[in-house]
């Protein structure tokens, strides 16, 4: 019988193809597992993190604002609420999702709640359940809102629940002492701004609005899920414009959650919020409070008063009425609040945003004009005062004392306020040479205050301007009304304050600023063209104007700065205003002013609106409503001079 034989060749092609097959998916397996664990990794790092990992932003607190000399005008204050951190109530939550579960099964009447209508109904019974040990510290009678919760727990789940905002400190003191350490119910200590004056320099300082979205900057964590905490942001006056400097740096931390999105361990990372930067301003506090006080008593009017540091250009007090209290914009300005600031028509910046016709204000530029043309001489009269004058074919009239001036000379012109003086004046000069003139002083233009809201409706007008804007030819009617402040002249209270500035240094202009820089220089700008005759003529007639003219009142016991020769004008002008669907004249009081006259320190603008203020010339409108108000900073400016001297002298002695 033969011997069967089985042979295998070493190269079986079949089995060639199957170990190719083998080595060639083991090398897809190796390659893709290294290309995973060595070129992938940081994309599934990155994906572990933002499943993982949540960063809590945090907004620092806004710097402070304080005024010229550190009183504290904007600030931060404690805001104290009560929390429910819901990381340490998971297992609660869910036993009373079992405890409302079970109870609806008992009922057993048609449709239950779906799982999630049962979350929310279990979550708000123990957050209820919380809430009510604290309506027992407080006596009060508080609930939760289950749809807000709910919404917090599925857009910022991280962040500690509100149960109560804004704790008074008698309630924050009875909760720190009866809480325990270790409840889930914690008193949380935020910061939000405060406002120590109320509505002192309201459109100044401006207020701040809640801010959802929080800038971040140079905090690690980027793209991971963020939830930030409610921060402010600056909505009008310097917390709008200085926002940047403001603004405090955010902080915050990164923490570790669990798939339902509770945080599980301490912070991985954490930063503290740095408060932003402190800005100084150049007000006082002291003269802003007399400014402001003044025009509400013994009622509120309507007006406006700057108070400039002749030497700087800074503004010492800025004062606009109607105002508002900025601390009820705080968390955020009611329906009602709103309403009645608009109804006041406290909005309004009257200071910076308000155009009026300066009335006989102007006379001081239209004798600085008249003087430097050539055409009137300190010591000659140019028209006899009798009451009334022709000019073109109209009757003009003289409004002030009794209007019977006679040849009057320009120093008492301008301390008498004689309108038929400058009328003749203005004529004399012409519109060129008084529009010229104004320009030379910046009038009729934006002075660039760091104040947002500063109006572009100034006028100085001439016959280009009206043909423009008015399709008219000029008259010498509306040469004399310029000449008196009226007509189509437009200006702000701080153009009139910068102007009585200039005119206390004897230059053209002065830039005003918001500002304190405790080394800033005195201002220069080019002289204004004077001789020493005309600059006495001109410091005689406004000195006389406070002495025995139309703002005699401020020389009154009740009234006078010992010691101190103060230089004014007064003024009283009329604007055509529609209403409520009527048309008629506001009167408008003016007193601009400087002091003392030998070396000048301070300067001012008042205006001060009202129906009626015009009834017995501008002696009544000016003298009786504005001066007072003048009179007030004025006093406080030099009681508080004499004061810190005071205080030199006796520290002088001691050492």
């Amino acid at each position: 019988m033969s011997r069967l034989i089985e042979t295998h060749s070493a190269r079986n092609p079949r089995l060639l193809l199957f170990s190719g097959i083998v080595a060639v998916l083991l090398t897809v397996l190796v390659g893709g597992l290294a290309y995973r664990q060595l070129f992938k990794a940081v994309f599934y790092n990155e994906r572990e993190r933002h499943q993982n990992q949540r960063r809590v932003v945090i907004p620092g607190p806004r710097g402070n604002i304080y005024d010229r000399n550190g009183d504290i005008l904007v600030g931060n204050r404690p805001r104290f609420s009560v929390v429910l951190n819901l990381a340490e109530l998971r297992g609660e939550f869910r036993a009373e999702y079992k405890k409302v579960d079970r109870n609806f099964r008992k009922l057993d009447q048609g449709e239950r709640p779906n799982a999630d209508q049962l979350s929310r109904i279990a979550r708000a019974t123990v957050a209820q359940r919380y809430l009510d040990k604290i309506n027992v510290i407080l006596g009060r009678t508080e609930t939760v809102r289950s749809a807000e919760l709910k919404r917090h727990i599925d857009q910022t789940l991280l962040l500690p629940y509100v149960l109560l905002d804004d704790l008074a400190p008698s309630e924050y003191a009875r909760l720190i002492e009866r809480l325990p350490v270790e409840s889930p119910l914690q008193v949380y200590t935020s910061s939000t701004r405060y406002y120590p004056y109320g509505s002192s320099a309201a459109h100044t300082l401006g207020y701040v609005g809640i801010n959802n979205d929080p800038e971040v900057e140079d905090f690690p964590g980027e793209g991971l899920p963020t939830f930030k905490m409610k921060g402010s942001t600056g909505r009008t006056g310097l917390e709008k414009l200085y926002e940047d400097e403001l603004q405090g740096e955010t902080g915050g931390a990164i923490y570790r959650v669990d798939p339902a999105g509770y945080k599980v361990d301490l912070p991985i990372e954490k930063r503290l919020p740095v408060q932003g930067r402190n800005i100084t301003t150049s007000l006082d506090i002291d003269l802003q409070l007399a400014a402001e006080t003044a025009l509400t008593d013994p009622v509120e009017r309507t007006g406006a008063a700057v108070a400039l540091d002749v030497r700087t250009g800074e503004v010492l007090a800025i004062t606009s009425k109607p105002d508002y209290d900025l601390n009820s914009f705080l968390p955020r300005l009611s329906n009602e609040e709103a309403d009645k600031i608009a109804e006041d028509g406290a909005w309004f910046n009257q200071a910076i945003g308000g155009a009026y016709p300066p009335g006989s204000t102007f006379k001081i530029l239209t004798s600085i004009a008249a003087m430097r043309s050539g055409k009137v001489l300190p010591d000659q009269p140019i028209i006899d005062c009798e009451g009334v004058t022709m000019v073109g074919n109209k009757r003009y009239y003289c409004e002030n004392g009794d209007g019977h001036h006679g040849n009057i000379l320009l120093p008492e012109a301008i301390a008498q306020s004689c309108d038929i003086f400058f009328y003749q004046a203005g004529l004399l000069t012409t519109v060129e040479g008084l529009a010229a003139e104004a320009k030379r002083f910046h009038l009729g233009q934006r002075t660039g205050i760091e104040i947002p809201g500063e109006t572009g409706r100034m006028v100085i007008p001439d016959p280009e301007w009206k043909a423009r804007t008015q399709k008219e030819r000029w008259y010498p009617g509306d040469t004399a009304n310029m000449a008196i402040g009226q007509g189509d002249v437009l200006v702000t209270p701080l153009e009139m304050a910068c102007f009585a500035a200039s005119v206390a240094r004897n230059e053209l202009f002065t830039i005003p600023t918001i500002l304190h820089h405790p080394d800033a220089p005195t201002q220069h700008a080019p002289p204004i063209g004077l001789t020493p005759v005309q600059r006495a003529a001109l410091l005689e007639g406004m000195e006389g104007c406070t002495t025995h003219g139309t703002a005699k009142t401020i020389s009154l016991a009740n009234m006078r700065v010992p010691g101190v020769r103060i230089a004014g004008k007064t003024g009283t002008a009329q604007k055509k205003v529609t209403k409520d669907g009527k048309t008629g004249n506001i009167n408008y009081a003016w007193f601009i002013c400087f002091a003392p006259i030998e070396n000048p320190e301070i300067a001012m603008a008042v205006v001060v609106e009202g129906e009626n203020i015009v009834s017995g010339g501008e002696s009544f409108g000016g003298g009786t409503y504005a001066i007072p108000i003048a009179s007030a900073v004025i006093k406080k400016y030099f009681e508080k001079k004499a004061a810190a001297a005071l205080a030199a002298s006796e520290k002088f002695k001691i050492e």
